[in-house]
């Protein structure tokens, strides 16, 4: 059985009714049969017959306008664009002011990706119908995706002026108005939308980020847990389910959705990367390396991710995996030199200071000779003097940068077997308040490890 979508479904619920009007009408028990039928198989989702009944379609029904409309809708639900367009250019030119007729040609120009066409139709039909709700939504869809929140919501108001209640020009104005920030118009059009249909998922999902954003988190929980109940293969509900419970400080019941995430969406990275976070919040660092790794499995591009990885494989004594996957990120972000300074450092961890210095020259070349960035890639490339970085580290006023390269200079006293610098060093990188470069880290593991 194949599934219909969104739009396919409404097509199905007004056929039910067009299909009835033919039935009260059919004057032979042929056509009676032929509209039951097709009444029948578009009611449990049944495509595929669907379509086939069209072969057998009784004389008097050939011609009508309304069966061979629904015919191409069908045959463009299931990729038949070809066999769709050949009924939906012969109905426009028998009924060209037809709006059903003029949509679904829009909809075959849609699938051809020809957007002069569909661009045309729709034209025509706000030409005869400027609040038509088909057109109008479509202009917005297309807006959203092109992010022009504020045209795009334009256009689903004028869908609500041709008809208040359809839901997806509701839900398209709720979300345009959650993107621009005007949080009552979004509340109250996904609100309209449950006093419509209270099974409407993706406004309960929207209601829950609104109660989330204000720290309400059981209330969000329960929003999106509602949302699961009625679609529980949406793994956006389990992303935002896993972010409600982080935030309210419930690591357990964000794991399990998390984990749920993943199972539903194995091959997106995302959420492997929040699994890791949350491991590596919790010091389970065994867990959060396997998931760090699945990241850039699935997002080679991702390259915070391979900052994590050389982290923890530092942290583990694994210095060669560790510079590669500072390698990794230094790629993707030549500019930070840090990830450069790491790179140094593992050579010399690897006990390997010929690399090390034909990584550090070229790193080092065309920067400024009196910079934090030189002087820290020269100590670490001669291995000898820290004088000028000393003092250079002593005058700067700010915190980051001052802590950030005092965990180099501390390293570089560690190396050298002089523990009692080094770990005053690494004590000024970790007495820094709100310290948010990746270093601050890893100057208290290394407070830890020195004797």
């Amino acid at each position: 059985m194949m599934k219909f979508t969104k739009k396919m479904t409404v097509l199905i619920l007004a056929a039910a009714m067009l299909l009835s009007a033919h039935a009260l009408y059919a004057a032979s028990n042929a056509e009676m049969s032929f509209v039951q039928n097709l009444n029948s198989v578009l009611a449990n989702g049944r495509l595929d017959e669907a379509i086939a009944l069209f072969d057998t379609i009784p004389e008097n029904l050939q011609e009508d306008i309304d069966l061979r409309t629904l015919q191409a809708s069908l045959l463009l639900s299931a990729g038949k664009t070809g066999d769709a367009e050949k009924i939906a250019v012969n109905l426009l030119a028998k009924e060209p002011k037809n709006i059903d007729v003029l949509l679904l040609n829009a909809m075959v120009a849609k699938q051809k990706k020809n957007s002069a066409k569909k661009q045309q139709y729709l034209k025509q039909i706000l030409t005869i119908q400027p609040y038509n709700p088909d057109a109008n939504i479509e202009l917005g869809d297309e807006q959203a995706v092109k992010r022009n929140y504020r045209n795009a919501r334009d256009y689903y108001l004028k869908a609500l002026k041709g008809n208040p209640n359809n839901i997806e020009a509701l839900f398209g104005h709720g979300k345009m108005s959650y993107y621009l920030q005007r949080d009552d118009d979004s509340k109250k059009s996904f609100n309209k939308i449950l006093s419509i249909d209270p099974d409407y998922a993706p406004a309960l999902s929207y209601l829950a980020k609104f109660e989330a954003e204000g720290r309400r988190f059981k209330k969000a929980v329960e929003y999106v847990s509602r949302a699961i109940e009625i679609d529980p293969e949406n793994s956006d509900y389990y992303f935002d389910l896993g972010n409600f419970n982080r935030e309210a400080g419930k690591y357990a019941d964000a794991e399990k959705a998390w984990k749920k995430a993943v199972e539903l969406d194995p091959d997106y990275f995302l959420g492997y990367a929040y699994l890791a976070g949350l491991y590596d919040e919790q010091n389970k660092f065994d867990e959060a390396y396997e998931n760090y790794k699945k990241v850039v499995q699935k997002n080679p591009n991702y390259y915070y991710a391979y900052e994590s990885i050389g982290m923890l494989a530092w942290r583990a004594g694994k210095y060669s995996e560790a510079r590669q996957a500072f390698s990794a990120a230094y790629n993707g972000n030549p500019g930070n030199t840090s990830y450069a300074l790491m790179i140094a450092c593992c050579y010399q961890k690897e006990k390997n200071p010929q690399e090390c210095k034909k990584f550090t020259e070229k790193a080092m070349r065309n920067l400024d000779r009196n910079s934090f960035e030189y002087l820290s890639l020269r100590l670490i490339h001669d291995m000898t003097g820290d004088s000028t970085l000393a003092l250079k580290i002593q005058n700067e006023e700010s915190k980051k940068k001052k802590g950030k390269y005092l965990y180099y200079l501390a390293f570089y006293w560690d190396m050298k077997g002089n523990s009692s610098l080094a770990h005053k060093y690494y004590a000024e990188v970790t007495e820094i308040q709100g310290a948010d470069f990746f270093e601050y880290r890893l100057a208290e593991w290394a407070e830890k490890g020195i004797d």
